[in-house]
């Protein structure tokens, strides 16, 4: 289980610098759109440091492994139904799983402020849920 920690410990600090950079969410609406794009990008590698820790512990516990086009989703269920994550904080991850979705199909002219206030106020907090379960699990 050593190896875990030492790969879940490096994750959460990629995740702790992440939050370094990240604006108030009450800036956004002041922000060009590359800025914003900068922030979008933010929010996309945080989910992505929370699915890699996710994708470690699974395989690391030798849980099914994730594949097709519903991988993601099935990652967040996989993770609750092993009581990684609680059902709130898969609900919670849910919106950063669509947002990322979103972003990595959009356009950076496609992405407002006013939908991502939302992601950005919570993401701190959410976070902190997630990284405590970790820390519980592993």
């Amino acid at each position: 289980m050593d190896k875990i920690k030492i790969k879940v410990r490096a994750e959460l600090e990629n995740i702790d610098d992440i939050f370094k950079e990240m604006p108030n969410y009450k800036e956004l609406p002041y922000l060009s759109t590359l800025e914003l794009a900068g922030v979008a990008a933010l929010l996309h590698n945080f989910y992505n440091g929370v699915e890699n820790i996710l994708k470690q512990i699974s395989l690391s516990k030798g849980l099914k492994a994730t594949e097709g086009k519903s991988w993601h989703k099935e990652l967040l269920n996989t993770a609750e139904n092993n009581k990684i994550i609680s059902n709130k904080l898969k609900i919670e991850l849910g919106s950063y799983l669509a947002f990322r979705h979103y972003f990595s199909h959009a356009y950076a002219l496609d992405l407002y402020a006013d939908k991502m206030e939302p992601l950005v106020e919570k993401s701190e907090s959410v976070y902190n849920e997630f990284k405590n379960s970790i820390n519980d699990f592993v």
